[in-house]
């Protein structure tokens, strides 16, 4: 393959076309890729991406080009949803942007849209990489919205997995953090950066742009582009459209000395031989983008298509214009620059705001009305408040930008309401959506500074209870939920005409945060009565839900359990109550779990997560992540908590949640005697500080279990009874005891160790729940080292299906009956003890557990079981040999998860683990290696 083949400006580049040539060489043979390509404007970065893109089709695959744009960085996706709106799948782009328009309705709904997108987009490219390999160019990342970098950046995390070469093109300014991250995340090795031809290859670029040998004059006046391809060629252009080219015995030479001063200038000068109707008109569609749609050009313009031909005509032509699939583009984005900043400031926004209003008038979507007016407020000082068109578009429209772009609506909010007097019904609705749009966009601080200034002024009721939801939101996430509880106090001491009931459910709500439990209860059953007597089905939905929260940390699951179901009852009926309705989903699956119905509970998460998944509630999702992962550490299934709990590291997610799911981590993990553990635990300090009273089990214990490891048990102790001080939940009280009583007997702490067992037959009561049966008997076995007791407790905790305890307490038997002499017994119970360590992978345990029963003359008997191999088929796990075999069988993750119930991320994680273990690079070797072991689905039950 020669250079020729390429456009003028790839000469020179032989070098990255071949190394473009080996990434979708790669790319076919199922293998991805991250890789980036830099450099300064006029460069070649596009055209070198353009030449790969024609060899990717060639070799069978799908290239999807996405370009980034100024105007675009305030709107979630807007790349990547252009890009791929020709996707040939099922769920299509449009149905994805269909989804970023859908408003939420009212506070509680928990829809974070953007979120709900983002996951689609990655299914439908996980979808795509199934059909074909697949080329994703994004072009200009320079100006791409933070969601577009973040999306980018999970796809790098995972183009090992796929058939996927994603490919960025940018300029090395303006420089980002974001970005910053985004190139580090790709390898050295598959970073390009595009510098300048040399002189003989200017000289290449010359000939071939003018038609012939360049003179020495030409030459010379060429040098002056630096090297740079788009400037030699827009000079040799600009010369010979003057006329200053003459041609004689295959000599080109330029007659003058006259050429545009800068690259600008160049394409200034291409633009100025356009006719005055073509000028106008690309002035216009300088307006809407690099890309832009001739519909939206004629709403602009005020013309009809039919009358925009000649001229679009004439502007592709000129090389002003190019065919961009089912849309235009300018040819290259210095050329819209140089047409938009002639303008005059003053006018540009005018133009702005006059498009804006076409734009509405014809039906455009809000982010795309919301392009436009951005810009008019940029630098035009009389234009700094929104007039009353604007204001009574952001009224009609404005909750549904704010669920769809945040960023953008939050300064045209601040204008609207700076525009209007407070106590107006449009200023107070502006100012709920503002503090909304804050909170929305991760500016907590800012979020909770307006809705407390508005809370001074506003007089209407669902206003009222809008603000202070937010306000409970931003103090909670900034682990200040005393002073949002203050708040309400202060609201209910003269709450405005029907929003009592409502300020008490968010009181409620606000002490189980904060682990008053009883107080919360009382607020909660009195704001029952009162919705009641309204009618409020919200408010009933939300009481009801907050009350089966109340009855799970009192540890009374089996009184949840029915209110749950009432309350689900409500929540179906009610559109607006759609995140409560995940919430109680989660809370189902853990009262089920705390009655040790573990085959029930572990579904009921598994469709929380789904149903979070499904309207991109990222809060209940990390919710419903880290409940899952609890549920499958208690039950036994660690490597499947650990992939539960490791997906979303990445995502913001309330101080409770972080430390659920940094304490399960941590706990696997120094059970595993891996080093890893100690990185959870730094992590979850910063988080526990924000948890304001409440106390996290699995943190503790971790806590504890790191504390031991290090040779101080006496430390160790202190932090469980620091839990056990802290707490009213008894659920997370009966997780403590048992560890707490073999570290009290430990340090020969008599006195602790028998008011740990009093509280543990006090809690115990009548209940009929098997973990809860087993508490007392293991803290008083262990007290009276009665083998007996403590074997009960076993047998309970096999009944329950939590075998770590479980293992424990058969240890402890064990131990027990070596000390009175019964070595035959205590062999058996070391046996059975040494098998379930084995089994969930607990290597700290196994070499504690050898090491104590050695010193009894007890040593691993002939039948225990081997450790599981790190690495190689035998070292998968059974998820993971199900996964394996299904990757055999062509499925792509989403349809991997739908089949075995597990989320697209999860289903990711696994595959990472595969690849890892049997050191395998692509999806394609996966399914070598699980077809030449014959590996499908069954194998891996």
């Amino acid at each position: 393959m020669i250079e020729t083949r390429y456009a003028p400006s790839l000469i020179g580049r032989q070098r990255h076309l071949d190394r473009t040539r080996e990434w979708v060489t790669t790319l076919a043979k199922g293998q991805g890729r991250a890789v980036l390509v830099e450099g300064e404007p006029g460069i070649g970065k596009s055209s070198l991406m353009r030449a790969a893109a024609d060899d990717a089709k060639t070799a069978g695959c799908q290239v999807f080009w996405a370009t980034c744009d100024e105007l675009s960085q305030a709107f979630p996706l807007l790349p990547l949803l252009d890009a791929l709106e020709s996707a040939p799948v099922q769920l299509a782009s449009a149905e994805i942007a269909e989804l970023l328009r859908v408003e939420s309705s009212s506070p509680g709904n928990g829809v974070d849209q953007v979120a709900a997108a983002t996951e689609r987009l990655l299914s439908l490219v996980d979808e795509l990489c199934t059909g074909a390999p697949v080329l994703l160019v994004v072009d200009d990342l320079q100006w791409a919205d933070p969601a577009t970098v973040q999306t980018l950046g999970r796809l790098i995390r995972t183009v090992h997995q796929l058939p996927l070469l994603l490919a960025g093109v940018m300029r090395p300014v303006p420089i980002r953090e974001d970005l910053k991250a985004l190139s580090r995340s790709v390898r050295t090795a598959d970073r390009l950066r595009l510098h300048s031809l040399s002189d003989a290859e200017v000289a290449r670029l010359v000939e071939k742009a003018a038609g012939g040998r360049p003179g020495p004059r030409l030459l010379q006046l060429a040098a002056g582009a630096a090297g740079n391809p788009l400037y030699v060629t827009e000079l040799v252009d600009a010369l010979a459209r003057g006329g200053a080219l003459t041609a004689a015995d295959g000599l080109v030479e330029a007659t003058g000395t006259r050429t545009p001063g800068s690259l600008a200038a160049a394409i200034a000068d291409r633009v100025e031989f356009l006719s005055a109707p073509g000028r106008g008109l690309l002035r216009a569609a300088a307006l809407l983008g690099v890309d832009f749609s001739v519909t939206e050009l004629a709403m602009v313009s005020g013309q009809g298509v039919g009358e925009l031909m000649p001229v679009l005509d004439e502007a592709i032509l000129a090389g002003v214009l190019r065919e961009n699939d089912f849309a235009l583009a300018f040819r290259h984005p210095l050329i819209r620059a140089a047409l938009y900043e002639e303008m005059p400031a003053a006018v540009r926004a005018a133009w702005h705001r006059d498009a804006a209003r076409a734009l509405a008038r014809g039906g455009a979507p809000a982010e795309r009305v919301a392009r436009q007016l951005l810009p008019a407020f940029q630098g035009d000082a009389s234009a700094g408040v929104a007039d009353e068109w604007m204001v009574q578009w952001l009224v009609d429209t404005g909750q549904r930008l704010v669920a769809r772009a945040p960023d953008a609506a939050i300064p045209l909010l601040r204008r609207a309401v700076a525009a209007i007097p407070a106590g107006v019904a449009p200023h107070d609705l502006l100012a709920c959506r503002l503090a909304d749009a804050l909170f929305k966009s991760g500016d907590a601080a800012s979020a909770a500074e307006v809705a407390t200034g508005a809370l001074e002024y506003v007089t209407r009721p669902a206003h009222t209870v809008d603000l202070h939801w937010t306000l409970t939101q931003c103090r909670t996430v900034e682990g200040r939920a005393e002073e949002a509880l203050d708040a309400l106090e202060r609201a209910l001491e003269a709450p405005l005409p029907g929003t009592r009931h409502r300020l008490m459910v968010l009181k409620a709500r606000t002490l189980c945060m904060l682990g008053r439990v009883d107080t919360a209860g009382q607020v909660a059953e009195a704001a029952l009565r009162e919705a009641t007597e309204v009618g409020d089905r919200w408010a009933i939905g939300w009481a009801l839900g907050t009350l089966v929260v109340v009855h799970g940390m009192r540890g009374e699951s089996a009184q949840a359990l029915p209110l749950c179901e009432r309350a689900l009852g409500v929540a179906e009926t009610e559109p607006g109550l759609a995140d409560l309705r995940v919430g109680l989903q989660l809370n189902q699956a853990s009262a089920l779990a705390n009655l040790d119905r573990y085959d029930d509970a572990i579904p009921a998460a598994v469709q929380a997560r789904q149903m979070a998944d499904e309207v991109g509630n990222l809060v209940r999702l990390a919710q419903a992540q880290s409940v899952l992962g609890e549920l499958l550490f208690e039950a036994g299934r660690w490597d499947d908590a650990l992939a539960e709990v490791d997906v979303l590291s990445k995502v913001p997610k309330a101080p409770s949640t972080e430390c659920l799911e940094l304490g399960i981590a941590a706990k696997i993990r120094l059970h595993r005697a891996d080093p890893a553990a100690a990185r959870h635990l730094t992590e979850a300090e910063q988080h526990a500080a924000r948890l304001s009273g409440l106390v996290i089990c699995t943190l503790a214990l971790a806590r504890s279990l790191e504390r031991e490891q290090s040779g101080s048990a006496r430390e160790a102790l202190t932090v469980l009874m620091d839990g056990l001080l802290d707490t009213e939940e008894m659920e997370e009280s009966a997780g403590l005891l048992a560890e707490a009583t073999r570290l009290a007997i430990e340090v020969r702490d008599d006195r602790t160790a028998a008011t740990l067992v009093e509280r543990a037959e006090s809690m115990a009561g009548d209940s009929d729940v098997p973990h809860h049966l087993a508490i007392a008997p293991h803290c008083r076995g262990l007290a009276d080292r009665d083998p007996e007791l403590l074997l009960a407790a076993a047998t309970h905790y096999e009944a329950a299906g939590r075998p770590l305890p479980r293992a424990q307490a058969l240890e402890a038997a064990g131990a027990a009956l070596a000390e009175r002499g019964d070595l035959g017994g205590a062999r058996t119970h070391f046996t059975s003890a040494y098998a379930i360590y084995s089994e969930l992978g607990a290597e700290w345990d196994l070499a504690r557990t050898q090491a104590k029963f050695r010193s009894y003359g007890i040593r691993r008997g002939p039948h225990a079981r081997h450790r599981r191999a790190d690495s190689g088929w035998s070292s998968l796990t059974p998820t993971e040999m199900k996964v394996a075999g299904l990757v055999a069988e062509g499925m792509s993750n989403p349809q991997i998860a739908a089949h075995l119930f597990l989320s697209r991320r999860t289903v990711q994680t696994h595959v990472s683990h595969i690849l890892a273990k049997l050191q395998l690079h692509s999806r394609t070797e996966i399914a070598r290696e699980a077809s030449l072991r014959g590996a499908g689905v069954e194998q891996g039950s």
